[in-house]
């Protein structure tokens, strides 16, 4: 199973090519799942290194949301690295 499969099915989506929206906003816990089942510590590393250029939340109320196609760039864009 390739990356953009993964990431499609964690999301929830059936076809990946077809449901990428730009807009579509996404909470944190689709994030972590997205990203491998990580931690919301995990998370908070991430977004608090800045090497690593996790892509920012918008904060709606108390809320966080994170653009899908950012997630998916980013994933994508680590795909070839080791950690």
């Amino acid at each position: 199973m390739n990356t953009q499969t993964a990431i499609a099915r964690a999301a929830g989506a059936t076809d990946p090519e077809h449901d990428r929206n730009p807009h579509r906003r996404i909470q944190a816990a689709t994030v972590r799942q997205m990203c491998g089942g990580i931690s919301d510590m995990s998370l908070w590393r991430w977004l608090n290194n800045p090497d690593l250029d996790f892509p920012r939340p918008i904060y709606i109320g108390r809320r966080r949301y994170w653009r899908e196609a950012e997630i998916i760039a980013w994933l994508e864009a680590r795909e070839g690295r080791v950690a």
